[in-house]
């Protein structure tokens, strides 16, 4: 034992919820062998929490199901879900549903037999499984070593493939032989470099060799398998670690091979990276943001299109001459002359990128959507001196109140991936805009009576005279709110029915005006909070 692990082993097994301690003790007293394994165990050893609670061992599954009161037996892969219940007199029944990890119930834990696996000729799934009486059997077949250690309910670890040391150097490596495992499983090579991105950790050489060589092999997972792996990356703590390691491990150019056109596509201007460096800078501001998943794919697509767009102009050259699509090719110009490109409508070219690769990667509707809108629209920011509210409003009708904040964050990350300020003068002007927008206006359809209770329950007539009464009401509960009842308001109005015409539009006109003063106070305070300052 490592001495660096030591003292977590000493507190590993009061870390283990009583439930799941239940079904080792179950196996145990009934004369079987029962480990916790893989992911459990690993997050036990660097002092994270286990999400997920996975148990092995030499029962096989009719011997498993026969110990508990309520289990799922999925077949397919002798893994029996054990459901401990939360409540009490609860039957004992087995389905062949498939096992699922959490219901409102029952605490799920996965116990499955020690296993042999043969051949994968589809290079996802074992052609059979064999079922073993010997833990060193189950353990040979896991992907990595830091999945591939074991811990009884007294606290013995096994550890037959230096787990704890690669735990310990932060490494990622498989188990054996790295062609073997991969050929097994092409996924595994998406894992590798997911727990790369979770936990911190480099990949060995050998496996990183292994990966780069076979990396082929990714085309034969499903999309759907692949999206959930890819997802993992994009919302750990590096994304853009991970989506370097994909380029360099040869992943990238058989999943998003859009990405890769932007490599060595350089922007110029005020941008010091290529498209890819600068789209992976987006990314990872994204991420050190913690923001969401759409979010993060918006930042990451939302230049993909400015490879296929790209376009050299000289110049000084007449305004929108252009001198063609670069595509790699050599362009004749004069060697003192320097280069500006334009990336004219590489917004509505990436939407559309984004939205077929989110497509082939079978991603939900609703997110696709939602990153196809916020790629097509993140080009929306202009001048602020000139755009107006009634164009803020526009931006917000066409992109959802409920997303235009997300809007923002991708524009926020475009810029920090040039390098820039993340809030400058112009962003937070554009905040403010945004909540003097969305702010709901000072009005009389606040009040809890309008006309139309005015005419039906207190018979006061259509016309100027209702106008000026209602202004007068707004200003009654703008200055105490509390007397905004239907039952305070129907008195007042009848005394106000009771004033002549001048008397009554006075009131009616004060209480317009202290409207648009508190309206203004209201702007001033918006533009205060984000450091801008109001136009007049």
């Amino acid at each position: 034992m490592h001495n660096k692990v030591e003292p977590l082993k000493k507190n590993l097994i009061e870390k283990i919820p009583k439930e799941v301690s239940c079904v080792t003790d179950t196996l145990e007293g009934a004369g079987f062998e029962a480990y916790l394994v893989g992911g459990c165990v690993r997050d036990l050893l660097m002092g994270r929490e286990p999400k997920d609670w996975d148990i092995t061992t030499n029962a096989k599954p009719e011997q498993i199901t026969g110990l508990f009161e309520k289990t799922v037996y999925e077949n397919t892969f002798g893994t029996v879900g054990v459901y401990i219940s939360t409540q009490t007199n609860v039957s004992r029944e087995t389905t062949n549903d498939s096992v699922t990890r959490e219901t409102p119930e029952y605490l799920v834990v996965e116990v499955t037999p020690y296993r042999l696996e043969a051949k994968y000729t589809d290079f996802r799934h074992p052609d059979e499984v064999k079922f073993s009486d010997n833990l060193k059997d189950d353990l040979k077949r896991r992907d990595f070593t830091i999945n591939a250690v074991a811990i009884d309910s007294k606290g013995h670890l096994v550890d037959l493939f230096d787990g704890i040391k690669d735990i310990e150097s932060k490494t990622i490596r498989t188990v054996g032989n790295p062609d073997e495992r991969f050929n097994e499983d092409a996924l595994r090579m998406l894992r590798a470099v997911r727990f790369a991105c979770q936990f911190y950790f480099s990949v060995s050489y050998e496996t990183t060799e292994s990966i780069i060589k076979n990396s082929e092999l990714i085309k034969n997972i499903s999309e759907e398998r692949i999206r959930d792996e890819l997802e993992k990356i994009i919302m750990s703590k590096s994304p853009s670690a991970g989506l370097a390691m994909l380029q360099k491990f040869g992943l990238l150019k058989n999943i998003i091979p859009e990405l890769e056109e932007g490599m060595r596509c350089e922007q110029l201007g005020e941008h010091i990276y290529d498209v890819w460096e600068h789209l992976l800078h987006a990314l990872q501001h994204a991420a050190d943001k913690n923001w969401q998943m759409e979010t993060r794919l918006s930042a990451l697509f939302h230049d993909i299109g400015k490879p296929r767009t790209r376009r050299l102009a000289e110049l000084g050259a007449p305004q929108g001459k252009t001198l063609g699509i670069q595509k790699g090719l050599a362009f004749p110009r004069p060697a003192s002359a320097k280069k500006k490109y334009t990336f004219y409508g590489h917004e509505v070219v990436g939407a559309r990128m984004a939205k077929k690769i989110m497509e082939r990667l079978k991603f939900p509707k609703k997110e696709i959507d939602l990153v196809e809108k916020l790629v097509r629209k993140h080009m929306f920011f202009s001048d602020t001196e000139l755009i107006t509210l009634s164009a803020v409003r526009r931006i917000i009708a066409k992109v959802g109140k409920e997303n235009i904040w997300a809007l923002m964050n991708v524009r926020e990350c475009d810029r920090v991936g040039m390098k820039k300020k993340e809030a400058p003068y112009r962003l937070r002007k554009y905040f403010a805009m945004i909540e003097e927008a969305l702010r709901d206006p000072i009005s009389v359809g606040q009040l809890k009576i309008n006309g139309e209770f005015m005419i039906k329950e207190l018979g006061i007539k259509p016309g100027p005279r209702m106008g000026w009464i209602l202004n007068a009401l707004l200003e009654e509960v703008l200055d105490a709110p509390e007397k905004n009842t239907v039952e305070h308001l129907s008195q007042l109005v009848k005394s106000l029915e009771a004033l002549p015409d001048g008397a009554l539009k006075a009131l009616g006109d004060r209480g317009k005006e202290k409207k648009e003063e508190l309206e203004e106070e209201e702007v001033a305070k918006l533009h205060e909070k984000h450091g801008v300052r109001k136009e007049n």
